[in-house]
């Protein structure tokens, strides 16, 4: 797994006029390929006397899947520099989607490339993006008489809490940098008299 990589931070559109064309990049957050495309599907609904809807995504932290659409436009002039500019930005689990109303000026290929790269540059810019972080994610086990005081010490000290589940025993779920793990480890035996249980579990990404 990568150790971190960057998404938009939200849902967003921009807009920019060029040559008396209207550019629409409408970006979002994407886990999943389906929910790239029906973000797709939703933005040419909201558009369908548009000229064109471009679109790119990546999804994967190592960007494992990678998909670009010209919708119409010369080959390689409007998608292809879309998903570049996601890539040169490092940004995953992303889809952007730039919707033209053509003005009556034609860019040209190097002018189409420029337009369609750049407005999602500005976007990116506009929306914002986060780096998520991978962590180990860990269990804590500890009685109610502690639980209080530990949750609190443990946000105190930077740590990640993801999850508190009240039962018999209190049980933290929080993320730790792998590099964390062993002094995580002492501190929790200290900061609890030894009397805390630790189990280590699977990996996720969280927002640094």
């Amino acid at each position: 797994m990568q150790e971190q990589y960057r998404t938009v931070a939200r849902a967003g559109v921009h807009e920019a006029e060029i040559n008396r064309s209207r550019f629409l990049c409408a970006l979002a957050p994407a886990a999943t390929e389906r929910e790239a495309q029906e973000f797709i599907a939703r933005v040419r609904k909201e558009h369908p006397t548009a000229t064109h809807n471009c679109f790119a995504y990546v999804i994967g932290a190592d960007a494992s899947v990678q998909k670009a659409s010209d919708d119409g436009e010369p080959g390689g002039t409007a998608g292809v520099p879309m998903l570049q500019m996601l890539l040169r930005r490092e940004v995953r689990y992303a889809v952007a989607v730039v919707t033209r109303y053509y003005g009556g000026v034609k860019l040209g290929a190097g002018g189409l490339i420029r337009a369609y790269g750049g407005v999602v540059g500005e976007a990116l810019d506009a929306v914002g993006t986060i780096t998520r972080q991978r962590f180990r994610l860990a269990t804590v086990t500890v009685d109610h008489q502690r639980a209080g005081k530990l949750e609190n010490d443990l946000r105190a000290t930077g740590r990640v809490v993801r999850d508190v589940r009240y039962a018999e025993a209190v049980t933290i779920e929080v993320g730790l940098p792998e590099a964390d793990i062993e002094p995580f480890r002492a501190w929790l035996a200290d900061a609890t008299a030894g009397t805390a249980g630790f189990e280590l579990g699977g990996e996720a990404y969280g927002d640094t």
